[in-house]
């Protein structure tokens, strides 16, 4: 699965497409310059049981690892995925 990324001034999104239609998404709000905002995680049934959601969740910590960025994750499911994961809790905004 290749995981694309959309980023515009205050919002942005990683995103699976196929055949042109965006198959799972998580999106997410910038909150000034050193912050996002894990907002909101969406799989379609096509992609469900294949660690699509899980997967954009490890996509958004590593850009917030490579971009300096502290997550905050209000979505229900990048939050469990990330509390089940210590390797994945560096980023979060203490």
């Amino acid at each position: 699965m290749i995981i694309q990324h959309n980023a515009g001034e205050t919002k942005g999104e990683f995103y699976i497409e196929m055949d042109g239609i965006k198959k799972a998404k998580i999106t997410y709000s910038k909150l000034g310059t050193r912050q996002i905002i894990i907002d909101h995680t969406e799989v379609s049934d096509e992609l469900r049981g294949k660690n699509a959601g899980k997967l954009l969740v490890e996509h958004a910590i590593t850009h917030a690892r490579e971009h300096n960025l502290k997550v905050i994750p209000l979505c229900p499911f990048a939050k469990s995925i990330i509390d089940r994961n210590p390797k994945l809790q560096d980023v979060l905004r203490k």
